[in-house]
């Protein structure tokens, strides 16, 4: 299966699909009426045999990154399922590629989620994905909902 491909200025409250198979769905939308440059590609687009998942992402950041926190809040058919805190940046012996850069400078990445570690029940995921240049979480960079409906249970 090959992922989807975005790029251009999205419009803010439109859902676009991410990727759809016969297993899987996902969408998103931004969090904010902002309007944004972003570039998703997720392959393969599907749950099923564990995958390993490859995104590539391609974002211009609308503040510095010397500071990033990503927050992930899960929710499995209406109840909170995972809600993780990490500081990607901190201006110090940062290991990640986004650290550092400036406004409105290109990111380009490439990493793999493995799914191995995971496995997805048939049913309805709402995620958020915040980032925030700093950690009192007042100043958000990113912000994305994004739905992830699996369609078959893995087993």
């Amino acid at each position: 299966m090959f992922g989807l491909v975005f790029l251009i200025l999205f419009t803010p409250g439109v859902s676009e699909f991410l990727c759809t198979s016969s297993d899987l769905e996902l969408s998103y939308t931004f969090c904010d009426s902002m309007a944004h440059d972003l570039m998703f590609n997720l392959t393969p687009c599907s749950i099923m045999n564990k995958p390993i998942w490859s995104l590539a992402l391609t974002w211009i950041p609308r503040s510095d990154i010397t500071f990033l926190k990503v927050v992930f809040k899960v929710w499995y058919n209406g109840a909170k399922a995972l809600h993780w805190k990490e500081v990607l940046c901190s201006g110090v012996d940062d290991e990640y590629s986004v650290c550092g850069r400036l406004k409105g400078e290109t990111v380009a990445t490439a990493f793999d989620i493995k799914g191995a570690r995971i496995s997805f029940p048939k049913g309805n995921y709402y995620i958020v994905l915040q980032g925030f240049s700093d950690d009192s979480e007042n100043n958000m960079i990113e912000c994305l909902n994004l739905t992830m409906i699996v369609k078959q249970d893995p087993f």
